[in-house]
């Protein structure tokens, strides 16, 4: 039986110190197994932004505040982390944050996904759960969940 060795990491980074620590070890674990590394950041738009449709935007279509905190998130990710020797993208997905972050694993045919124990503030894990939880549950591969 060979030994399970991930090809391609998912981390999921909001910029809080929680979701550093887990980017830090999707970058270790993808370093140690030549794995891809996907860091990606997902931004749940404001209610009503989807219209009646329901399905979400384009990435473009989103304000300019939105798609700079995006950015600004994911720099100070890469730049927080140790990335040498790790393939890496960085992404930003817009949407509820488990469930883009289990279909981009998905489509990406990610191995295993890693995220913090809990990023966003009390109310909101109160209010719609933490991501870390409903990605346990909706996941079609293994979740580290880094505390």
């Amino acid at each position: 039986m060979h030994p399970w060795s991930p090809d391609v990491i998912v981390t999921a980074t909001d910029g809080s110190e929680q979701s550093l620590r887990a980017a830090n070890a999707a970058a270790a674990l993808a370093r140690t197994n030549d794995a891809q590394l996907f860091i990606v950041t997902v931004v749940r738009p404001p209610e009503g932004w989807w219209g009646i449709v329901g399905a979400p935007p384009p990435a473009e279509s989103l304000g300019n505040a939105l798609a700079d905190a995006q950015r600004a998130v994911l720099e100070k990710t890469v730049d927080a982390i140790d990335l040498t020797g790790v393939r890496y993208d960085t992404v930003e997905e817009v949407g509820e944050p488990a469930s883009q972050l289990a279909s981009f694993a998905q489509a990406n045919d990610a191995d295993l996904v890693v995220i913090g124990q809990r990023g966003a503030g009390l109310v909101e894990r109160i209010v719609v759960g933490s991501v870390a939880d409903r990605l346990v549950h909706i996941a079609t591969m293994p979740v580290l969940v880094v505390p």
